[in-house]
């Protein structure tokens, strides 16, 4: 998943079987061209995992001149946006003790991010109302 810190906004998501650099790079590129980002205007935050530090991700991002930085290994709470985010899909009411399937996980994941954004949105939108 990739989360807008300051929005709290999903920009991208994506569920598998098995995490890869391959489709961390799809997530990346799909990700990037949907939400119109120009080189040099955005920076990433990401685990140090495998798939994140791929060659080909890592390539990606230069290409596409994104800043990166990642958490600092073995650290739970180096990026607590997406923390609390994973926290808040976690525990909603409707989240399954097992899924019957992929399919179901997938159907969960959309219907989670479809309210999550617009849930934010609102929050976000009612926020600016008030500093402004």
């Amino acid at each position: 998943m990739i989360l807008d810190i300051w929005s709290r906004y999903v920009t991208g998501w994506t569920a598998a079987c098995v995490e890869t650099a391959q489709l961390s790079l799809r997530l990346m590129h799909e990700s990037i061209a949907k939400q119109g980002v120009v080189k040099g205007q955005l920076t990433l935050h990401a685990d140090s995992g495998s798939p994140m530090i791929a060659k080909p991700v890592v390539y990606l991002l230069a290409d596409l001149g994104v800043t990166t930085s990642h958490s600092r290994p073995h650290v739970s709470n180096d990026n607590p946006s997406s923390e609390s985010q994973f926290r808040t899909f976690n525990y909603r009411p409707d989240f399954p003790d097992r899924f019957g399937s992929f399919e179901d996980d997938q159907a969960h994941c959309q219907r989670f991010m479809t309210w999550y954004n617009c849930r934010q949105h609102i929050a976000l939108r009612h926020w600016l109302a008030h500093v402004r």
